[in-house]
């Protein structure tokens, strides 16, 4: 039998922030970024959610992370987002995105998010939602510490990818299935599926979405997902999330080795 699957964007999709960006004053107060660091992120996610971020932003985003985490010890970051998610990211999601998720779970697809974020917060978070796949960018690590390489981003024409990649690992039928996200970088992601979904899209996006008669959602109902779910079935996301983990690091470093092989 054929599956389908629900493929999620995760910020401005599911949060109503940059979940990467969202972690700036934590990593400030455990001294692994300075106080301008701490500024210049507050003011690119104060752009992010205005206006969203084109090819360009979001290569200027890519590169100024890389330089910024080169020498973080990994260990420290994962504590760090352990010890503040509830507080940071908990508060942000959408009501309208858990529903969401809830009804392609009741309908029997799997729900995999999908996002440019580092696996560090992305898994997380995909395990508070209790989704059953979290594919993060993939960054090196050597001697406990990042490198600053990227050896799996999860942006563009590279979340395409991983979503034929997890089609063909687990079976998906592609034009079965569905996407949502909020940004036109994102297009190679909405093309590959039979029921894309625009949400809360930028201009460009928005334009597209309506050319193409595809369905448009805007959210704007963030909630505490400690008062959307029952204290049972956060506890049960949770354990379903942990296994999604070590789902999403398997896909990124087995694309990236397969990419490297073919470059």
């Amino acid at each position: 039998m054929t599956r389908s699957a629900a493929f999620f964007d995760l910020d401005k999709t599911i949060l109503a922030t940059s979940s990467a960006l969202a972690f700036a004053r934590p990593f400030y107060r455990g001294g692994l970024i300075s106080r301008s660091d701490v500024v210049r992120s507050a003011y690119a996610q104060f752009i992010f959610l205005a206006s969203g971020a084109d090819h360009d932003q979001m290569e200027t985003m890519r590169r100024y992370m890389s330089d910024l985490v080169t020498g973080w010890d990994v260990a420290k970051v994962r504590d760090i987002v352990a010890e503040t998610i509830d507080v940071i990211i908990d508060p942000a999601i959408y009501d309208e995105a858990v529903a969401l998720i809830e009804e392609h779970r009741a309908s029997g697809r799997d729900v995999v998010i999908i996002s440019s974020s580092g696996t560090e917060v992305v898994e997380p978070i995909g395990e508070r939602l209790g989704v059953d796949i979290a594919v993060g960018s993939q960054l090196g690590i050597e001697d406990g510490r990042y490198t600053g390489e990227i050896l799996f981003y999860a942006y563009g024409e590279g979340k395409a990818q991983a979503m034929r990649e997890l089609a063909a690992e687990r079976g998906y039928d592609l034009t079965s299935s569905y996407a949502y996200t909020d940004s036109i970088t994102d297009l190679p992601m909405l093309n590959l599926v039979g029921h894309p979904t625009a949400v809360n899209p930028d201009a460009d996006l928005r334009r597209i979405a309506a050319e193409r008669d595809w369905p448009v959602l805007d959210f704007a109902k963030p909630v505490s997902l400690r008062t959307r779910l029952p204290i049972e079935k956060r506890q049960a996301a949770v354990a379903a999330g942990a296994a999604a983990a070590v789902s999403a690091v398997a896909l990124g470093i087995a694309w990236y080795a397969r990419h490297r092989r073919t470059a």
